[in-house]
């Protein structure tokens, strides 16, 4: 499997739900890539599986938000078919080699070896075992990993960061407020940082408008998830609702 292009203008989007038909639908639409949220959402080990087989046929990326930072955890979501993992609450360079290690086999990591889906069963296990190369993106979500961002995008084998803005915001006391300029100042932050050590600034723009697209754009943000299919469910029906009433 080829690496994810992490320097240029990426587009994804986000699946919370954890049926694998919205993953299609969202990946038919025609995002680059989709991560299956295994932390906040109602996605379960059983279901990412089904979501990478789901969003592979339409050249579109499946990576996993996995609920820990944990050896088995991303083990598991590299195993079933995911392209990589977004790894939460990293704060620390340490956690980040961390999540590294977990997703890379020996001698650079610990990951386990085995005939899984990810390498056809076996029948592809020298070519997966010696080529793949696991795309792992540490989540900023709080003050102390802005303080630390340095160092934690120096760590050899972190592909990007992504900022979570309602944690981010909750983390400086200001829960829910993510246009403050508190957060976006954290927000440009990470950015400089990505981009200093060339790096991919990632950011989910939970309610896509395109003045909040332009400006994280703007603010050197490469690697951007709009929506997800609970807003995009959501928000069509409010629509079609308020389009009625009118």
């Amino acid at each position: 499997m080829n690496k994810m292009d992490l320097k240029k203008l990426s587009i994804g989007s986000w699946c919370q739900i954890g049926h694998p038909a919205n993953a299609e639908i969202l990946a038919k639409a025609g995002f680059s890539w989709l991560a299956l949220d295994c932390e906040h959402g109602e996605a379960g080990d059983s279901d990412i599986g089904n979501f990478c087989r789901a969003v592979r046929p339409f050249d579109c990326i499946p990576l996993i938000r996995v609920k820990e930072n944990s050896v088995m955890a991303i083990r598991r979501a590299l195993d079933l078919g995911a392209a990589g993992v977004i790894v939460p609450l990293i704060e620390t360079p340490a956690e980040a080699e961390q999540a590294v290690r977990a997703a890379h086999y020996p001698p650079r990591g610990v990951r386990g070896f085995a005939w899984q889906r990810a390498n056809n069963w076996g029948s592809e296990f020298d070519a997966y075992a010696n080529e793949f190369k696991p795309v792992v993106i540490a989540m900023i979500e709080r003050k102390a990993a802005v303080e630390r961002i340095d160092g934690i995008m120096a760590v050899e084998g972190v592909d990007g960061c992504f900022i979570g803005p309602y944690d981010m915001s909750g983390s400086y006391g200001i829960p829910g407020q993510t246009g403050h300029r508190i957060v976006q100042d954290a927000c440009l932050k990470v950015a400089e940082s990505c981009r200093n050590r060339n790096k991919a600034a990632g950011q989910h723009i939970v309610t896509p408008t395109h003045e909040a697209v332009e400006l994280a754009i703007r603010q050197g943000f490469t690697f951007l998830a709009l929506g997800m299919d609970s807003y995009f469910l959501g928000n069509g029906a409010r629509q079609t609702l308020e389009m009625l009433k009118s």
